[in-house]
């Protein structure tokens, strides 16, 4: 085996930056051919992680003859973080989307990859000197190009003919479809299903209040679609409910720019004002009234968008002026 060096190490953080980008957009983008083809990417630059972990083994070794018991720790701490990441990313490929030792192993995949991130960032910083990581004129060679393309054959080929589940373009597994009762209950980061009494519930709109009653007497639309959770799961399901169109008819939906969705807890994601034809305030899935853990009495439906844009224990919807693009890309709630 050759002696491994900075081209190595110049190689795992181009695979890393990629996972991490790739791993960010891929839990933004909803349906084909988009969210395959990042997702795709993803996998393949994870598994050719693992393809270089033979010669990054040798250079860790080396490393940990140096002095500096700190930097030795943190460095471990690095690679190990890096290796739960990547193995259970696999586990959910390979196993499902399954609770073990009670946790989820999207969630283990995300949490160390987050964690990872401001220790990779100290790594670079502390080798800056010796400009490992930077390209040299010397790296660009009929070698290194060979060497390159052979570790994506190689993670490329592994992605293809790896075993696993059947999985959607996101990656999520399905899980309830057709019975939404079997969904499971997740909710996004820090927000919790709150106690909602549906007799009290009351829904605000531009120019007054909505019952849960009046929502009814509505005319109601049915559709079928897709909640595709981050948390890697997805269940197709038969939703029925108000059109938001409807909900804004007279109130000057045509001049505002965005429209925002609030829960009761506080949790909100903003649309385009072009884009409310396409969402529906639901209050049923399957024929049956939503339950609290999965939104009731009403919650957002946005087709082709990822889940925690499906707004739950919605309590208001509002107009207004700020571009819906004016948000964090991720709830922090």
């Amino acid at each position: 085996m050759p002696r491994p060096g900075r081209r190595t190490n110049l190689g795992l953080l181009l695979l890393l930056v990629i996972t991490l980008i790739t791993g960010g957009v891929a839990f933004a983008v909803g349906d084909a051919p988009a969210a395959g083809v990042v997702v795709a990417v993803h996998g393949a630059a994870g598994l050719g992680v693992l393809l270089l972990i033979p010669w990054k083994s040798m250079i860790v070794r080396r490393g940990l003859r140096r002095p500096g018991l700190a930097r030795r720790l943190a460095s471990l701490v690095l690679v190990v973080l890096v290796l739960v990441a990547v193995g259970s990313g696999l586990l959910h490929a390979l196993g499902g989307f399954e609770v073990r030792l009670g946790v989820l192993p999207m969630q283990l995949h995300v949490g160390s990859a987050l964690l990872a991130l401001p220790l990779l960032g100290w790594h670079l910083w502390v080798h800056r000197r010796r400009r490992e990581f930077l390209p040299r004129r010397t790296d660009v060679s009929r070698r290194v190009a060979l060497q390159a393309a052979g570790l994506a054959a190689g993670a490329a080929a592994l992605y293809v003919v790896a075993p696993g589940r059947a999985r959607r373009e996101t990656g999520s597994h399905e899980v309830g479809s057709g019975e939404p009762g079997a969904m499971p209950v997740t909710q996004w980061l820090f927000d919790s299903v709150p106690s909602v009494n549906a007799g009290g519930w009351r829904l605000a709109v531009p120019g007054g209040e909505l019952t849960l009653a009046g929502l009814a007497a509505m005319p109601q639309r049915t559709e079928r679609a897709v909640l595709d959770c981050t948390g890697g799961w997805y269940a197709e399901q038969e939703w029925r409910g108000v059109p938001l169109g409807a909900l804004l008819d007279g109130a000057g939906a045509g001049g505002a720019r965005s429209v925002e969705v609030v829960s009761v807890t506080g949790y909100r994601r903003r649309f385009p004002a072009a884009d409310v034809s396409g969402l529906l305030l639901a209050t049923h899935a399957g024929g049956r009234p939503l339950s609290a853990g999965h939104g009731g009495p009403a919650r957002l439906v946005a087709p082709g968008r990822r889940g925690f844009w499906w707004v739950k224990w919605v309590a208001s919807v509002e107009l207004t002026d700020t571009p819906w693009w004016w948000q964090p890309p991720f709830p922090t709630q």
